[in-house]
């Protein structure tokens, strides 16, 4: 069964992924409920105070498809599920340009746009600096019977990688990063993005083809607007053509939630 957003607000989301319906914390949802009588549905609900509140068994883990993609589900005692709906649109419309290409994934969590790519195929490669998410990102992959595809699957800190990368001249055609606001690498280096989104771009570039297709940016940190990020793109990637917006947790019949910022800077 396949995600689906189908109500939110009062600071709330109601969300089904694949057969179970869950209530979630949604600060940007400042407007009242579209569907009050559906969240009375809901298998569970967290909260930052209680954790997961049950009113039916969830199971250990789970299926839902998103963007076209079959993801594990699995409930975390932070409220996250292993997959970030709003990123699907933006997976699909990357498709377009995949085939043939090799493409680097940074903070790649749980593999949902590695293995979209994959399958549109390109050649990928796949970092994250948790090994607890590169092995359910491998476990997607099975999911989605590929295994076999061309993923290279690393644990590592991204900036060193990079390094390394530009050292041993290794080239992409495109690159997708999701950075967060503060992180841990593999081994313990800390990143922030305030101080390191520039460097991380400057690197970006550097493992750029010479006929890249494109670089994919998205963004939760509070502040990170698509203002600021089509000043910083346009000045890092000079003669791209760059695009910003707003990304956005939609279905029909919901009103649509903000979620975060994107910049796709874009050779083709």
């Amino acid at each position: 069964m396949t995600y689906q957003l189908i109500d939110s607000g009062e600071g709330l989301k109601l969300e089904r992924f694949g057969e179970y319906t869950l209530i979630r914390p949604c600060p940007q949802a400042l407007w009242q409920k579209l569907h009050p009588a559906q969240w009375k549905e809901a298998d569970a609900t967290f909260s930052r105070e209680g954790g997961w509140k049950e009113s039916r068994k969830l199971p250990r883990e789970w299926r839902a498809e998103i963007g076209g993609i079959t993801l594990k589900i699995a409930p975390t005692e932070f409220g996250h599920l292993g997959a970030f709906p709003e990123h699907a649109s933006l997976w699909q419309e990357l498709c377009s340009q995949a085939k043939g290409t090799s493409i680097l994934n940074l903070f790649a969590y749980s593999g949902g746009a590695t293995l979209a790519l994959a399958k549109a195929g390109a050649r990928l490669c796949h970092l994250d600096a948790s090994k607890g998410m590169v092995d359910w990102a491998r476990e997607n992959a099975a999911l989605n019977q590929l295994e076999k595809a061309p993923i290279r699957w690393i644990v590592d800190d991204a900036l060193k990688f990079l390094k390394r990368e530009v050292r041993r001249d290794v080239r992409y055609d495109g690159i997708l990063l999701d950075p967060p606001t503060f992180g841990r690498g593999s081994k313990g280096e800390v990143f922030k993005i305030e101080r390191d989104l520039i460097l991380l771009l400057d690197l970006c570039r550097s493992v750029l083809s010479k006929q890249p297709r494109f670089v994919f940016l998205s963004c939760h940190t509070p502040g990170v607007t698509p203002l600021a990020l089509q000043h910083l793109t346009n000045q890092m990637f000079k003669g791209a053509r760059v695009e910003t917006g707003e990304m956005m947790l939609a279905s029909p019949g919901a009103l649509s939630i903000p979620s975060g910022t994107f910049a796709k800077v874009l050779y083709a």
